[in-house]
């Protein structure tokens, strides 16, 4: 058993170091960088990731987290001395965060791991600050209040080396209007705002007067060229009312030419209109008539054709319903006797074994056997003495006797109530015709009395 155990506590102790192992692999998030620190093989301090995964050997290394998300930092510069040696007011707002370098991430790794985001702002708040001096301190106030492109550009190219010295980059750059307390740049405002004035001023005067002028040359050449155009006016007139008469007369020539023309024209196409008239009038009388005929043929040829196929198919119905009924009465009164000869079957089969069984019980003797059945039905045949009377309805009978009776003494009366008694078969007769004696206990039979001596004897 010894061996047993030792195995289960080789695979526990494996089953927990893998766990351990899967519970040590880090993944990293897309907006931060897995920081891998501790004992370290190589000369760089920390491994840094970004948007993959590592594994953390325990005990030895250890992890953090850098975030990088954006990092806002509002820098509104004061007192700043310009190239004229002039103090200006730059509020400006930057945009920074952890850049995904290899070396901007291990720089932020060895300055910036475990600060807090407002320590991270206050750093980068400094070095701004201070590099935005520099800028302005290289620069005019003429160039910082007209030319941003450049501003903006020296800020980018100063900041961002100092950035990346602790692993951060710039984001963003956005500067707002620019102060100087001694008022210049507004001095500069107002020069270059009464300089645009006054240059407006002189283009409008020199508008308006080459509008003066351009205004009475127009009218001169208005006139001039109002007079021109009412003499070639009237000279156009008098020509176009000889061209209109010259016209008119052509007009009315050609006018009654085309009159007759249209006219012999109207009447050659009103013989054609009425010859292609009767045309297609005989044309559609011949194709009304074709149309009455296939009208007469589909109403009474078409109509009978159907009516043959309906009584076709209304006789070829019966006589498959009527083969059909036949079928089922014959397979019916076919079942009918097959289930009565099976019955009569069973009932002789049963009687038959029946009679077997009561042979049997009288000891093999069949004329035994048949007493016995017949004792069976002795009822039935006591009953049926019994119908042979019952039916009759005597209502009233009448009887005329005149005392007289037979030589037995009996009268007439007694006679006729003996005879319809007799006429019920007694037992006895049923059983000597059946070829049986009634047992003793049922009825004796009458000693017979010896006969009277004949007169011969005597």
């Amino acid at each position: 058993m010894e061996p047993f155990y030792l195995i289960v506590i080789g695979v526990v102790v494996l089953v927990f170091l893998f766990m351990a192992i899967i519970n040590r692999y880090r993944r990293c998030p897309s907006d931060k960088i897995l920081v891998i620190y501790g004992n370290r093989g190589n000369s760089k301090s920390a491994k840094c990731v970004h948007g993959g995964g590592a594994f953390v050997w325990p005990i030895i290394e250890d992890y953090a987290y850098l975030s990088l998300t954006p990092i806002g930092i509002d820098a509104n510069l004061t007192n700043a001395l310009s190239r004229q040696n002039i103090r200006v007011d730059v509020p400006c707002r930057f945009t920074v965060g952890i850049s995904t370098e290899p070396e901007s991430m291990l720089a932020a790794a060895e300055r910036l791991l475990g600060q807090t985001p407002q320590q991270i702002q206050e750093l980068a708040r400094d070095i701004l600050f201070g590099q935005l001096r520099l800028v302005i301190a290289t620069m005019s106030i003429e160039e910082l209040n007209s030319d941003r492109d450049k501003f903006l550009e020296a800020i980018t190219a100063n900041v961002e080396v100092e950035l990346k010295k602790i692993g951060l980059r710039l984001i963003n750059v956005n500067v707002t209007d620019i102060k100087d307390e001694s008022g210049y740049i507004e001095a500069l405002g107002q020069e270059a705002a009464a300089k645009a004035i006054n240059e407006a001023k002189v283009r409008v005067a020199e508008q308006e007067r080459n509008g003066e002028i351009g205004k009475a040359e127009a009218v001169r050449e208005t006139r001039i060229r109002t007079a021109e155009a009412n003499a070639e006016a009237v000279k156009g007139e008098n020509e176009a009312k000889i061209a209109i008469a010259n016209s008119d007369a052509v007009r009315r020539e050609r006018e009654a030419e085309a009159q007759r023309k249209a006219v012999a024209a109207e009447k050659v196409a009103n013989a054609q209109a009425l010859e292609e008239a009767y045309a297609a009038e005989q044309k559609a009388e011949n194709a009304r008539a074709d149309r009455e005929r296939a009208s007469q043929q589909a109403n009474v040829i078409v109509a009978q054709e159907i009516e043959k196929k309906r009584l076709v198919i209304a006789a070829e119905a019966e006589a498959e319903q009527k083969r059909v009924n036949a079928k089922g009465e014959a397979d019916a009164i076919f079942a009918k006797m097959e289930a009565e000869a099976k019955g009569l079957f069973q009932i002789l089969t049963k009687q038959a074994e029946g009679y077997d069984k009561m042979i049997q019980a009288a000891g093999g003797d069949a004329t035994k056997a048949y007493t016995l059945l017949l004792l069976e039905k002795l009822p039935d045949l006591v009953k049926t003495q019994v119908e042979a009377i019952k039916g009759i309805n005597i209502d009233k009978v009448t009887v005329w006797d005149n005392g007289g009776g037979a030589g037995d003494g009996k009268t007439s009366t007694a006679n006729f109530l003996a005879g319809l008694m007799k006429s019920v078969p007694p037992l006895s007769e049923l059983f000597d015709q059946a070829g049986m004696a009634l047992p003793e206990y049922l009825a004796k039979k009458k000693e017979e009395k010896p006969e009277a001596p004949s007169e011969a004897e005597e």
